[in-house]
C-alpha cells in the first residue's frame, strides 16, 4: 500500500506520533531525553515550527506541533531523529535504526480539538500508568502549561485561551477532567490514520485546501455501476 502523502499546509497545528522499533525503547535515561529535547528546540526553531504540547515515553514520543512553512515538520523530525539516533548509538555502543518507520501525524482543528490534544499528550503518562497525576512527569508540556514551571521549549497554542488563561489553573482543572473516551479514540484513529481531527467543516476545509482525504474511507474494491442495458 503506498504512502498518504503529507499535507503540504502552514499554519495549522499537527498531532506527531513516532514510536520505537517494534515498540522498544527509544528513551534509557533522563539525559536521553534532555539530549532529545535540545536537539528538538534548535530543530524548532531552525526549521520554523511552534511545539505546543509533548510527552517523551519510554517507547514513543507526542508532539503537537505547528509549521510556519510547508514541509517544515518533516524536516525537524529527520533532524532531530537522525541527531537522536546518533547519540543513542554512540553512548549505548549499538548499532542500527531506532525508530519505527516514520512518524504519524494528522492536522488538528485550531478550536477546541487543540484543548483535548494537548490533555491527550499531557495524560499519556498517567494512562501508562507511570504517574498517577501528569505533574510528577518531569518529560511532558504539562508542567509548563499548567504554570507550574517555566518552560521556553514550548508555545501555548492561542486556542487555550479559551480556558481563559493559555497557561495555569485553567489547565490544571481541565486535565483534571481527564479524557473522554470517544475524543480519544478520534484522535489516535486520525493519527494513526494520518488524517485529520476536528470539525466536518474542518475536514472539508482541509480537503478543499489539499485535495486529501480526511476521513477513513470504506476498504475494499468500489463497487460496480450497474450498466443500462442496451
Amino acid at each position: 500500500m503506498s504512502r498518504r502523502p503529507r499535507f503540504q499546509i502552514t499554519d495549522l497545528p499537527i498531532h506527531v506520533v513516532q514510536r520505537g522499533n517494534d515498540r522498544q525503547r527509544c528513551f534509557f535515561d533522563d539525559r536521553d531525553r534532555c539530549v532529545y529535547l535540545k536537539a528538538l528546540a534548535e530543530a524548532a526553531a531552525s526549521h520554523r515550527v511552534l511545539i505546543h504540547a509533548y510527552a517523551l515515553m519510554t517507547n514513543h514520543v507526542h508532539l503537537l506541533l505547528t509549521p510556519r512553512v510547508v514541509g517544515a515538520i518533516s524536516r525537524l523530525m529527520q533532524s532531530v531523529g537522525a541527531r537522536y539516533v546518533w547519540y543513542v548509538n554512540e553512548t549505548k555502543q549499538r548499532t542500527g535504526t531506532l525508530w519505527e518507520g516514520r512518524y504519524k501525524a494528522c492536522l488538528v482543528a485550531s478550536d477546541r480539538h487543540v484543548l483535548a490534544a494537548c490533555r491527550y499528550i499531557d495524560l499519556n503518562p498517567v494512562r501508562a500508568g507511570i504517574v498517577a497525576q501528569p505533574s510528577e512527569f518531569e518529560w511532558s508540556s504539562y508542567g509548563v502549561l499548567a504554570g507550574l514551571r517555566p518552560g521556553p521549549l514550548v508555545t501555548p497554542h492561542e486556542s487555550l485561551a479559551q480556558l481563559g488563561d493559555p497557561r495555569g489553573p485553567a489547565y490544571a482543572r481541565w486535565c483534571a477532567e481527564g479524557d473522554h473516551g470517544e475524543e480519544a479514540d478520534r484522535l489516535r484513529e486520525a493519527t494513526q490514520r494520518e488524517l485529520a481531527y476536528g470539525s466536518e467543516q474542518f475536514k472539508a476545509y482541509v480537503e478543499a485546501m489539499t485535495t486529501r482525504a480526511t476521513t477513513p474511507r470504506r476498504r475494499g474494491r468500489p463497487r460496480r455501476t450497474p450498466t443500462t442495458p442496451g
